[in-house]
This record gives C-alpha cells, sequence and structure tokens, in this order.
C-alpha cells in the first residue's frame, strides 16, 4: 500500500479554509495519544483519569515519553507497563539515545517486550540536562536511524519514529531531514509522528517532499492543543516550530481567562483536523498534555466517538 501521495492545490486550500468544521462528519479516522509520565501522585490521579476517559474511543496506541538522559525512565516504563496490563489500549514506550549505552537500551528493550510491548517510539531525544548541544553516548547508539536498527535486531517491535515539518532544528537543511527521514524508514520504521505545527500547509507540504522521496509509511501529524500560548512560544522557539501572527492575534488579552482560551485552543485545532482530513489525512496523533477534556473533544468533532455514540 502507498501512503503519503495525496497532493493539495492552492485553489483547494483556499476553499478549505473556509467552513472546515461544518464539512460531513468524518467517519474514517484513527486516533493515538500521548501523555507524560507523572512526577507526583496528584499528577498520577489527573494522568489515569485522563486515560480513562480517553479510553472508550479505542485509539491505535496511546505512547509515554521518556526524559533526556533518561530522566524518567522508570515512571516511563511504569506508565506504560500499567496501561498495557489494566487498561483495553495497546501501549508505546518512547526510547532514547541519550545517556545509554548500546547493552543498557537493549536491556530496556528486552524489559519491555518481556511485559507486552510491542511498540517503541524512538528516538535520537534532547541534549542531556547541562549540555548545550546532543552528545552520543560513547557506547550508545548515536542516533534515532541507529537505535531503529538496533531494535528491529533486537525483536521485531512496531516502530514510530519523528518527523519534522519545519525541520529538526540541528538538521543542516530541509533536504537532509528528509533525506535522514528516509534512512530511518529504510531501517525499519513503521510510522512517521511529527513534530506539531500549526498550519494544515505546513503539513502537506512535508508530506509530499516525503512521498517524493520515497518514504513510504503513514506520517502522522502530531496536535497540540494551545492553552498556554506563553509555554507554546517557548517550547516552539527550541523545536523550529513557527508560531503564525494570526495565533498571536487570537491570544492576546486572554492571559488571565483559561476557559476562553480553551475554547480558541478547541478552535484553532479543530480547524486544522479538519483541513487535513479533508486533504486525505485519516490518522492523528494529540499531545494530550495528560489532559483529556480538549482531545476528547477533538475527537468527537472527528468522528471519533465511544460504540453506541455516533
Amino acid at each position: 500500500m502507498e501512503y503519503n501521495k495525496v497532493s493539495i492545490t492552492e485553489e483547494k486550500q483556499a476553499v478549505l479554509r473556509g467552513l472546515p468544521v461544518a464539512a460531513p462528519l468524518p467517519n474514517d479516522v484513527s486516533v493515538s495519544f500521548e501523555f507524560f509520565p507523572p512526577k507526583t501522585e496528584k499528577m498520577e490521579e489527573t494522568l489515569w483519569a485522563s486515560l480513562k476517559r480517553l479510553e472508550p474511543l479505542e485509539p491505535k496506541f496511546v505512547s509515554v515519553t521518556y526524559g533526556a538522559g533518561g530522566t524518567t525512565r522508570e515512571r516511563t516504563h511504569n506508565t506504560v507497563v500499567s496501561i498495557q496490563k489494566d487498561t483495553t489500549m495497546s501501549a508505546a514506550a518512547h526510547l532514547t539515545c541519550v545517556g545509554s549505552s548500546k547493552a543498557e537500551i537493549d536491556e530496556i528493550a528486552d524489559l519491555y517486550w518481556e511485559e507486552g510491548i510491542r511498540h517503541i517510539v524512538a528516538l535520537r531525544g534532547d541534549p542531556a540536562e547541562g549540555d548545550a548541544a546532543y552528545q552520543p553516548h560513547p557506547d550508545g547508539y548515536a542516533y534515532a536511524v541507529d537505535l531503529v536498527e538496533g531494535l528491529k535486531k533486537r525483536h521485531d517491535f512496531e516502530i514510530s519514529v519523528a518527523g519534522y515539518p519545519e525541520t529538526h532544528p540541528d538538521a543542516p537543511s530541509a533536504q537532509f531531514d528528509i533525506d535522514y527521514l528516509k534512512k530511518k524508514v529504510d531501517a525499519g520504521a513503521n510510522r512517521v509522528i511529527t513534530q506539531y505545527f500549526f498550519e494544515a500547509e505546513t503539513f502537506l507540504r512535508y508530506r509530499d517532499k516525503a512521498a517524493a522521496a520515497g518514504v513510504n509509511v503513514p506520517i502522522v501529524p502530531g496536535i497540540l492543543p494551545v492553552t498556554n500560548f506563553k509555554q507554546v512560544l517557548k517550547f516552539s522557539e527550541a523545536c523550529n516550530t513557527r508560531v503564525p501572527d494570526w495565533m498571536a492575534d487570537l491570544f492576546t488579552g486572554l492571559d488571565e481567562e483559561p476557559e476562553t482560551r480553551k475554547l480558541v485552543a478547541a478552535t484553532v485545532a479543530s480547524e486544522l483536523c479538519r483541513v487535513l482530513h479533508a486533504n486525505g489525512v485519516k490518522d492523528f496523533h494529540f499531545y494530550t498534555l495528560n489532559r483529556a477534556d480538549l482531545t476528547y473533544a477533538f475527537c468527537h468533532i472527528l468522528g471519533v466517538r465511544p460504540k453506541g455514540n455516533k
């Protein structure tokens, strides 16, 4: 099966910007959710309330992030295993190259396999705390492509990798980044999950460039609800994501209006998702921030609802 072959014309873009939420309800969408391991008992309660709220939507999988340098290794492992054992959802564990030897990562991979975890999100990872730039471990997997190769040799994991519609901050060029994505797929990656972005055209151009380079696995857009605009500005600067001026205008004056910010965030992300769906996107990955309310709303608008409630 070929993926990522749907193109978009400027004329179609103009039409789709009009009333995306007023389009017919989709009935062919699949979703996945991303969480981070809780640091406190209160955060753990919030996490599990969110997981239970989203579980009836039957996501393809839910993933759990992994801190730089293995700083959340144990909490990530415990959360992933608990989701796999205590819910009906399939859990995916993030695994990075940072701060670990090949032997240590192989051991972690073996433990996941023994616990029934069959899906790994394989990432290079951010620089270790205190480092200005990423430094490969002298005895480790140097980069994501090496990690993918190592995991595939170890076990027949399903592997998701990261994609960067606006280019990875460390990549020397956009084409280099696309070519490296192809290497990760050739090494055995089954899926690409993208960094978040805020305009549909950003993703659609990236998808077309990746397809032209021979990337033939699903490219799944990562969707981030913006509830804290100042925080998103900070994150976006670090990961090379452009925040458009129109978005800044939408959130101006709402610093002390959290409920209004939620409504604005829901509108922006819902329109983005519907435009993407109109252009052939059937799979969506939501960065939940460990909260269910907005993600549940996005899924509802995309026609992803509990059985018997469609």
